[in-house]
């Protein structure tokens, strides 16, 4: 049975690969979905990135909405301002996992606290662009464990 992911990127994600390369690395977004759509597998992936908050709080909805199975997110830097992201994902009944490229826990100290761990299912940070298939393939296993029961 073929599921919908959806892969949900937040503001300057479309910079990849030209945005502080030593921080950030120099693999382009587009590469990036490359990456997630062959860690995918069978299922589908919705890929998506916009600068704007509420762009990716109508995704969330979107995907609650249509019952999809589950949500990889980069929030980028709404990670630590945005309450409507919070909110947004509150209501996603599916797993969610909050991914960064970078360690945010060894960046400076606004980088620390993230409003979205509190409702994320998991949460990948310091791999690198690999982040992102990492991500796929634990919320595939996330979602084959959940419906062997």
């Amino acid at each position: 049975m073929t599921r919908a992911i959806h892969m949900l990127n937040g503001p300057n994600l479309n910079r990849l690969g030209k945005r502080e390369p030593e921080i950030y690395g120099r693999t382009t977004l587009v590469e990036i979905e490359a990456m997630c759509r062959h860690a995918a597998g069978d299922d589908t992936i919705v890929f998506r990135q916009t600068n704007y908050e509420g762009q990716l709080v109508e995704w969330i909805h979107e995907a609650t909405d249509q019952e999809v199975a589950g949500i990889v997110i980069n929030p980028a830097g709404l990670t630590f301002s945005s309450i409507p992201l919070l909110d947004a994902l509150k209501m996603f009944k599916g797993p969610v996992i909050e991914l960064h490229i970078s360690n945010i826990h060894r960046r400076e100290p606004i980088y620390h606290r993230s409003l979205v761990s509190p409702v994320a299912t998991a949460v990948i940070a310091g791999l690198g662009a690999r982040g992102y298939p990492t991500a796929i393939r634990a919320l595939r296993e996330i979602l084959d464990d959940a419906a062997a029961g």
